[in-house]
């Protein structure tokens, strides 16, 4: 009698927690279609040349960390420079290359160390010098040479530099669209109640895509099957999770590849973290609670456009490390700001964000882990409900793959990015795919990355060795 009790308390809290999962997904998925729907309407009434003619547009501070990135440094700077957007600097930070990343830059742009006296408002690691070009076309592009203190710590010293209100931090091995600076400001600058603190965009895959001199020129499915699976998976989380996320405001998380931030909230909270390995999310996160405590109305924007694109990791060992930082840069924000789980005092973001997250991204791979041994051991054990199991595989393989159909869908509809009916194709096929191979790998990957934070301790980065762009 108790072996059944126990069966059934173990098979209806999977049941439960599955159609959890899927009402919660379905739920971001018709929000997010209905937020697509709004902000296209909107961006077609919207003058952006207004923004570009102004002079009154705020000053914008673009900083790009760069750690032996000599593979792609010169085209990304070029790419940098050549921004739609009347008033705006660079700083890319070389974060203590061991490669000739410096030196390729002094190069390509001419430049030479200058005398600068560095405000450090935010601690980080010493700066060893500043260069600046000795060409005119270059002159809003500043190289700052510092000791290695990560990327979180390269960051706050390109916020101690910068001269503009809002800075963007974007990783300097991804290409970013022409205009992303007019279209990210827009949402500072048109919210009349309240202050908007971040914004984000949509990053691309550029695996496959076609770059000349920093500028991407043709979209190209990836070739790379494990490129490919990240197509499908960015397609979810920017145009089905993040979107919805945003209009509720509950965004908790802006990629650290392209995100626009207001300098002065970031230097008061204290600026990035450098003792985690999620300082993206841990920023917003914190900046989020900042504000809260201040009690100051506030908003974290979102545009779902792809205003970036980056090369994500083609071979499983480096998209493994990839991963498990996440999932140990998640766990760590999450346990960083415990105090806001459930607490009504921060709102949405305590009510539901923060518990989403806990429950649904952190624990979701944990629990689907225990699901799999649990049928193993009363598989052997001589008593499992097969129709159950069976039942319960097709509700999930066939849940996951029209999500990903959707998630395709949503891309084509909105923006058309991959215009040939091969590449589409590509993706569908992919998407039937994805739940029996990749799947598997990214929970392995999460179950590793809770081992190694809470067993191993491990708070460090790991090697993201990269290929370079059109390879």
């Amino acid at each position: 009698m108790y072996k059944e009790l126990i069966i059934a308390i173990f098979e209806n809290f999977f049941l439960i927690y599955a159609f959890c999962v899927f009402g919660l997904y379905a739920w971001l998925a018709v929000v997010s279609a209905r937020e697509l729907i709004k902000t296209h309407y909107h961006a077609r009434n919207t003058n952006y040349d207004a923004i570009i003619s102004s002079p009154f547009a705020p000053m914008i501070t673009v900083i790009a960390p760069a750690y032996n990135e000599s593979l792609s440094i010169v085209e990304n700077i070029k790419a940098l420079l050549t921004l739609y957007y009347p008033n705006f600097e660079i700083v890319v930070v070389n974060d203590g290359s061991r490669d000739n990343t410096l030196e390729l830059a002094i190069e390509a742009f001419d430049l030479e160390k200058v005398t600068y006296i560095v405000d450090y408002k935010i601690p980080c690691q010493e700066v060893r010098g500043i260069y600046k070009s000795r060409k005119k076309a270059f002159n809003n592009l500043t190289i700052v040479d510092k000791l290695n203190g990560g990327k979180a710590d390269a960051l706050n010293s390109g916020i101690n530099i910068a001269k503009g209100d809002y800075f963007i931090s974007i990783d300097v091995d991804s290409i970013i669209d022409p205009y992303a600076l007019q279209k990210m400001i827009k949402p500072f600058l048109e919210e009349p109640h309240r202050k908007v603190i971040a914004t984000g965009g949509v990053i691309g895959i550029a695996n496959s895509c076609k770059i000349v001199d920093g500028q991407l020129v043709e979209i190209d499915v990836p070739s790379n099957l494990w490129a490919r699976f990240q197509v499908i998976e960015y397609n979810r989380a920017f145009l089905m999770g993040r979107m919805a996320w945003s209009r509720l405001d509950g965004l908790l998380l802006i990629s650290g590849a392209l995100g626009l931030f207001d300098k002065e909230v970031a230097i008061g909270c204290g600026g990035y973290y450098t003792k985690t390995v999620g300082e993206d999310m841990e920023l917003v996160v914190r900046m989020r609670e900042y504000m809260a405590r201040q009690k100051i109305e506030y908003k974290v924007g979102y545009i779902p456009d792809p205003l970036c694109w980056t090369e994500v990791p083609s071979n499983l060992k480096v998209l493994g490390r990839q991963r498990n930082r996440w999932t140990r840069g998640s766990i760590d924000t999450l346990f960083i700001h415990w105090n806001i789980f459930f607490n009504p005092k921060y709102g949405f973001m305590g009510m539901v964000s923060h518990p989403f997250w806990v429950f649904f991204e952190w624990l979701a791979p944990i629990i689907e882990f225990l699901g799999i041994v649990y049928f193993v051991v009363i598989a052997f054990l001589g008593n499992p409900n097969w129709p159950f199991f069976f039942v319960m595989l097709f509700f999930v393989y066939s849940f996951a793959i029209t999500f990903s159909t959707y998630a395709i869908l949503y891309d084509v509809l909105s923006y058309n990015r991959y215009k040939k009916k091969r590449m589409i194709l590509k993706l569908l096929l992919t998407a039937w795919i994805e739940p029996i191979v990749f799947h598997p790998l990214v929970v392995y990957w999460a179950l590793r990355g809770n081992f190694d934070y809470f067993i191993r301790k491990k708070r460090t980065w790991g090697n993201m060795s990269r290929v370079g762009f059109n390879k």
